[in-house]
């Protein structure tokens, strides 16, 4: 069976009929038309002093105020997660607010990890304390004794004495804890 031409790709798109250079040349003539299209281009609205004044004005929002906002955002944004902590009242909250400042030294590439530790619930601490919730604000102040008070005094050397008694009697000492 010998085999036939369908069709050649010459005569498969009446595109092709056109002569290639003349194509080309109308593609020219016409992108040469649109860049000599816009015959008065004007960059600003402004003229003369105005456009001084605007420009001064543009450049101390870019250079002074637009840093200074930027700088605010990243700061505030990087403080969030220890915020968070401290709202779930998280008992590693101290720990996150380490975590969030070295963030901000090493430019926010520990900030997911402190957002997703203060999210976290601590299970081993619970496992270890029985509480997954700390209440802030009221950290531990355990108060000194007050060195001229007579009875703190009184009751220090108290146990001072029951201590050294234990340490001169072992067996007292094993009385004493069962």
């Amino acid at each position: 069976m010998p085999m036939t031409r369908r069709h050649s790709c010459r005569n498969a798109s009446p595109l092709f009929s056109v002569p290639r250079l003349s194509l080309l040349r109308a593609a020219g003539a016409l992108l040469t038309w649109l860049v000599w299209l816009p015959a008065h281009a004007h960059a600003s609205m402004f003229k003369g002093e105005t456009l001084d004044k605007v420009a001064d004005v543009l450049a101390w929002v870019v250079l002074v105020i637009a840093p200074m906002v930027g700088i605010a955002v990243f700061w505030v944004v990087h403080i969030l997660p220890e915020k968070i902590a401290e709202k779930r009242e998280h008992p590693q909250a101290k720990a996150i607010q380490t975590l969030c400042l070295l963030s901000l030294l090493f430019g926010g590439m520990l900030w997911p990890l402190a957002w997703l530790w203060a999210y976290s619930k601590p299970v081993l601490y619970r496992l270890a304390y029985g509480t997954d919730k700390v209440p802030h604000g009221h950290e531990d102040t355990a108060r000194l004794p007050d060195p001229g008070d007579p009875q703190e005094l009184q009751r220090l050397r108290q146990r001072v004495a029951e201590l050294e008694s234990q340490l001169a009697d072992p067996s007292a000492a094993k009385g004493a804890k069962a």
